[in-house]
């Protein structure tokens, strides 16, 4: 035991300090997946710095459900070595009972005591803060905790979820020596959450119990979907969770809402933006009194065929968009509310951050519908911006016309544009674009108001998980047939950067990483500084200089500190402590 715990404390030393951590080594997943989020978080290792709430609220649900439970458990464990400690769901700890006075003393000195927050942002890996974050039952003993003051001690922690609601509402923690610490630990700190979670029941008001318990009445009468919600409650079965993306149940929950405001309990049909459609039939639930409403609940099954004399149904998901890609749910339902607009005719307002790719859209929309027809894009920016509009619009009218910066029209030339818009063939579809934050300009209200529908196209960090299409779509463009690929490592980092030039910037990134490696795979010493940092804050030049000086020299010692550190005419303590101030990523040596 011995020799794995000195193993582990060689590999945490090897993570702070930037080394290269293999899969083999005497750390679990879960714990280096909480070291990793503990250094993007900034967490300092050497100390513990926490916040301070000075009244936490110790007169809610949670603690009259709770206190019963740990006073049964304090009483069977008095004596021992090990403390019980309640938080709230954000980590700040509200009750804490420890039964040996060495133990207690320790505590009070890492600041485990009511009113501190034991969160992972503030203290990284530990019991209490793992545990929420993970959203199970964790365990965290001795020299896998991020901060060092925490090595010599063991804890187990499980979140504590609201038995109607399904939310958590705080959690659990056992702590001791980490010399005595052993797995029954776990699955006493789970036991604890589970008889304090059945315990809230009691504690809840009548209408949650109310709309629970209808809930639990339509489980059992149907195989279908069934939604129940309130305002601060939202429950839905397994076949909801599995049929239905969030998009879907948005719609859902907001047909329910209107049709019982409007007292509609007939059967209707609804169309999902994922293309489906429920058959759904909502009704209220009521509390004590006939006028206390508790929530709707909501039953449907989803409809495999259209109806006769329905006409085309509506396309499902994925949508093929020739020149584009992605698969994320915000970006499809985008992308069928601009092919949705096509097929009707209407013209529409595509807003969004710059780079998001609202002329692409518009563009792929028009030629996965027409592919022969004629799209061209014309710019309110350009000198020539009311002879192209007049050309495109009127003497030569195309298809599908899209009219970029609309919101950089002013005065004379924002009414000229109106007066050709309405002298525009209605043959020819128009989609104009802006900023996201020109939609609502009241100087713009005429000209909206020739555009009945308004699409806003989400930024990149909203799905980011289309750059597995998107990295592949602009190499292949970029690095001549193919012959370039992105290495698991690189996609990582660039998985998560923010991206606040979206799909544009991407595509500059990239153009980038192709002039250093045309064939072959690209690693992450071909992507700029900042992809191999996890800075938080922003970098004044100076800093930035420096961290693009480390970056290059452990890039060019392949990751070897001590000629790094030679190369830039610094000590290897200092290096150390710049390589975690940065978040540097080390090269894989």
């Amino acid at each position: 035991m011995a020799a794995e715990e000195r193993r582990l404390a060689r590999t945490r030393e090897k993570f702070l300090t930037s080394e290269a951590v293999t899969d083999d080594e005497a750390v679990r997943k879960s714990i280096l997946d909480s070291w990793w989020r503990s250094r993007r978080l900034r967490v300092p290792a050497d100390r513990i710095v926490l916040p301070y709430v000075r009244e936490p609220d110790l007169d809610s649900p949670l603690i009259r459900a709770a206190t019963p439970v740990l006073e049964r458990l304090g009483d069977q464990l008095d004596g021992q070595p090990i403390s019980l400690i309640l938080t709230d769901p954000t980590g700040v700890v509200l009750t804490q009972r420890t039964g040996d006075a060495d133990l207690h003393r320790k505590l009070e000195r890492v600041e485990l005591v009511p009113g501190f927050s034991y969160g992972e942002e503030f203290v990284g890996t530990n019991g209490i803060g793992t545990a929420l974050e993970d959203g199970r039952p964790t365990h965290v003993f001795g020299h896998e905790h991020y901060a060092e003051n925490l090595e010599n001690l063991a804890c187990a922690g499980a979140p504590i979820q609201h038995p109607i609601t399904g939310k958590t509402v705080g959690a659990v923690d056992l702590t001791c020596w980490s010399r005595d610490a052993g797995r029954l630990l776990v699955a006493l700190a789970q036991s604890t959450a589970a008889q304090i979670g059945q315990t809230l029941l009691t504690h809840s008001n009548p209408r949650e119990l109310a709309l629970f318990e209808a809930y639990l009445r339509a489980c059992r009468r149907t195989t279908g979907i069934v939604l129940a919600f309130n305002d601060g409650i939202v429950m839905m079965n397994d076949h909801a969770r599995q049929l239905l993306d969030p998009a879907d149940q948005s719609v859902l929950l907001g047909h329910a809402t209107q049709a019982v405001a409007e007292r509609r309990t007939s059967t209707a049909d609804v169309a999902l933006p994922t293309g489906s459609k429920v058959r759904a039939q909502c009704r209220k639930v009521f509390g004590q009194h006939h006028t206390d409403v508790a929530g709707v609940v909501l039953c449907g099954k989803l409809i495999d065929s259209e109806p006769e004399g329905a006409g085309v149904p509506e396309p499902r998901l994925p949508m093929f968009l020739p020149g584009a890609v992605g698969s994320a749910p915000l970006w499809l339902r985008c992308a069928h509310d601009v092919d949705s607009a096509y097929s009707t005719g209407e013209w529409l307002v595509l807003g969004g951050d710059p780079g998001v790719g609202k002329t692409t859209l518009a563009r792929c929309v028009h030629q996965r519908r027409h592919p022969t027809g004629r799209v061209h894009v014309v710019d309110a920016a350009d000198a020539s911006w009311h002879d192209n509009l007049r050309r495109e619009l009127v003497e030569d009218p195309v298809d599908a016309l899209v009219i970029r910066h609309v919101d950089r029209l002013t005065g004379p030339a924002l009414a000229a544009t109106v007066r050709l818009l309405r002298l525009a063939s209605r043959a020819t579809w128009v989609a104009a674009t802006m900023a996201e934050n020109a939609v609502g300009r009241p100087e713009l209200a005429e000209l909206l108001a020739m555009f009945p529908r308004t699409v806003r196209v989400p930024p990149l960090r909203r799905h980011v998980a289309d750059l597995s299409e998107l990295v592949p779509l602009f190499l292949n463009r970029l690095g001549h047939g193919g012959q370039l690929t992105c290495s698991p490592a690189a996609m990582h980092l660039l998985m998560r950067f923010d991206w606040p030039g979206n799909v544009a910037e991407l595509h500059h990134v990239l153009k980038l990483a192709v002039q250093h490696r045309r064939t072959g795979t690209i690693q992450p010493g071909d992507l700029p500084a900042e992809f191999r940092t996890l800075t938080r804050r922003p970098l004044s030049r100076l800093e930035s200089i420096e961290r693009d000086a480390i970056v290059q020299g452990l890039a060019d010692s392949g990751g070897n500190k001590v000629q790094t550190a030679q190369l830039l005419g610094m000590s290897r303590a200092t290096l150390y402590r710049k390589i975690h101030e940065y978040g540097i990523v080390t090269p894989e040596r």
